[in-house]
């Protein structure tokens, strides 16, 4: 395996900068999947039948403590690939816990949040508004928790074989991942919760 040191590491052998490009593929095709979910959302918005709608549904707090848990994870992980670029192992595993941690506090606001639906008597066969806003938020929250899941696998890699081309390029692509997710987000909070709390 031919490293070439005048590149990240994470980029650093043919194999690493495949895996990058075909990641880069993956998230591409993620695009309709989310695309195709948006649309049917904005499609049963309105069609909420004897159920509630989203002004009566929605609450501003725990939305807002999702956004800040989301996007600052966004930023913590940019801080960890930061520290991998310098060769801080340390830092670099202190910045993926902190990611992974806010990705937890992100799932449990959600799952406490639909358990609120659901007392509420908002559930998915109610109307279409909600099943619509339970698939499209559950596809999203699905995604969050593989990504603790997968991101907390690479910290143990980290821990037992140190930063190498390919724990560095395993770590950058999950970071694609993760910031792939909060722009997701700010689509839901932009044209989900604030477009429904209008």
């Amino acid at each position: 395996m031919k490293i070439d040191a005048s590149k990240p590491l994470e980029y650093s052998t043919e194999e690493n900068s495949n895996k990058i490009f075909g990641f880069w593929v993956f998230l591409g095709a993620e695009i309709p999947l989310f695309a195709t979910l948006f649309t049917v959302y904005f499609v049963m918005v309105n069609r909420f039948a004897s159920g509630p709608s989203a002004s009566e549904l929605f609450k501003i707090g725990p939305v807002l403590i999702e956004t800040f848990l989301l996007l600052s994870s966004s930023f913590t992980i940019g801080l960890a690939i930061h520290a991998m670029r310098h060769g801080y192992k340390k830092a670099m595993m202190v910045f993926m816990a902190i990611t992974l941690l806010m990705g937890l506090g992100f799932i449990g606001i959600e799952i406490d949040e639909f358990f609120t639906y659901v007392h509420e008597g908002a559930t998915l066969q109610t109307s279409g508004f909600l099943s619509s806003l339970f698939v499209l938020l559950g596809t999203h929250g699905a995604h969050v928790s593989f990504g603790f899941l997968w991101g907390a696998g690479i910290m143990i890699q980290l821990w037992r074989h140190g930063i190498t081309p390919a724990t560095a390029n395993k770590a950058f692509i999950f970071s694609l991942f993760w910031h792939f997710l909060d722009v997701v987000w700010i689509f839901i909070f932009s044209f989900v919760y604030l477009k429904g709390l209008m």
